[in-house]
């Protein structure tokens, strides 16, 4: 049988709420702080997760802590504000970040906690929340051999697919390039659905001739019900973290001197679109709103 870990948990939202259900389904004990942000948590505490009132009490009991939050603002909050994770982080436990973050926070981060005796990984997750609550989750990983080998185990208990990217903060900057990739063929598949209805042509038709060509795959299919039925739960995303994932993966880019150009014009849509104030509409929306021309002219 596999090792039994105490685990503190901080982000119960979307993901997060399936990733503790997972860990308490598999043995783990199980606490997390009480957010506003947070699912509705009746099922956790009926299978004996405990609430705490702030990071640091979710840190004192918990050889793992493990992140699930909206970004790097909110990561470095939780952790550094006073409070926070840190000031109840003991000797030898683990911050597993699973958020989207910036990488040269990342590696900053890294850093404070090993100055204050605990260990760090970027657990980057892919995936929906259908899959969270699934234990389905892939994760992208950056981390230290040792620390990778002792928390796999663990990682198991709520992931199908692990990737080891390599030290620390590999796997922020792998899920940036994965979340860039995906919602850069978003913006083109959206944008060309409207002006295929702006030409007359049939959804359905549409959808055949992409599926069977160049087209096709995992984005179209998430956009498909969308374009079929006006069903946005194919892609549970909200355009304002489409913003922030894109605009995360601009700073890195910038910060590596990359080529960036597909990259701003991909940042602009977004941002137009979150401007005109839809930010809160799910990612398959984005093909309405540029058909009725919301978002740049």
């Amino acid at each position: 049988m596999s090792k039994q870990y105490r685990v503190g948990m901080v982000g119960v939202g979307l993901m997060g709420h399936g990733i503790a259900a997972s860990l308490l389904r598999a043995g783990h004990r199980l606490s997390f702080l009480d957010h506003p942000g947070n699912q509705p948590v009746d099922d956790l505490l009926a299978a004996g997760a405990e609430r705490r009132s702030s990071g640091r009490e979710v840190a004192l009991d918990a050889e793992v802590v493990i992140l699930c939050v909206t970004g790097t603002p909110q990561v470095e909050s939780v952790l550094f504000d006073a409070g926070g994770v840190l000031e109840g982080l003991q000797a030898g436990s683990a911050v597993v970040d699973c958020s989207t973050a910036i990488p040269r926070s990342t590696e900053a981060i890294a850093g404070r906690i090993a100055a204050a005796g605990g260990r760090f990984m970027d657990a980057a997750m892919t995936r929906t929340p259908k899959e969270a609550a699934e234990g389905r989750l892939n994760l992208i990983v950056g981390a230290a051999d040792e620390l990778f080998r002792d928390l796999r185990p663990l990682l198991e208990s709520f992931s199908e697919h692990i990737t080891h990217g390599g030290p620390v903060g590999a796997g922020h900057k792998l899920k940036l390039l994965h979340n860039y990739v995906s919602l850069g063929f978003t913006a083109v598949l959206a944008e060309a659905a409207a002006a295929s209805r702006r030409a007359g042509i049939d959804d359905a038709v549409f959808l055949e001739v992409l599926g069977n060509g160049g087209g096709g795959g995992v984005v179209l299919e998430r956009l498909r019900p969308f374009i079929v039925a006006e069903d946005p739960s194919g892609f549970r995303f909200s355009l304002a973290n489409s913003l922030k994932d894109v605009g995360y993966y601009h700073a890195m880019a910038e910060d590596l001197g990359a080529a960036r150009g597909v990259a701003e014009a991909i940042d602009a849509l977004y941002r137009d679109i979150n401007d005109c104030g839809h930010g809160e509409r799910l990612v398959p929306e984005l093909v309405a709103l540029l058909g009725e021309g919301s978002g740049k002219p």
